[in-house]
């Protein structure tokens, strides 16, 4: 899939084709790898609040004022950094 055709789906107002092509490049081409994969995130994200550890909340509150195009790369950066942090990330070589 190419960025035009990515271009295309948020024209048309097609999430489900760029989330398609999210789990198919996680996924190494199985979407049922991707969606796991994106789930990984998302336990590991909730464990880690459910320790109770004090946060930085002024970090978060500076950081929420940068562009989006920079939050959203952030974004992604968190994901893969808590998919890692699973210990069972596939592009890593630990599975």
């Amino acid at each position: 899939m190419s960025v035009p055709f990515l271009k295309e789906a948020v024209e048309a107002g097609a999430p489900d084709q760029l989330l398609r092509f999210v789990r198919l490049h996680l996924g190494d081409g199985n979407e049922e790898t991707g969606r796991r994969e994106i789930d990984k995130s998302w336990v590991e994200a909730v464990k880690i609040l459910l320790k109770y550890q004090p946060v930085n909340e002024e970090l978060i509150r500076q950081v929420m004022q940068q562009d989006d195009s920079t939050l959203a790369l952030l974004y992604f950066h968190l994901h893969f950094h808590l998919i890692r942090k699973s210990g069972e990330w596939i592009h890593d070589g630990s599975r």
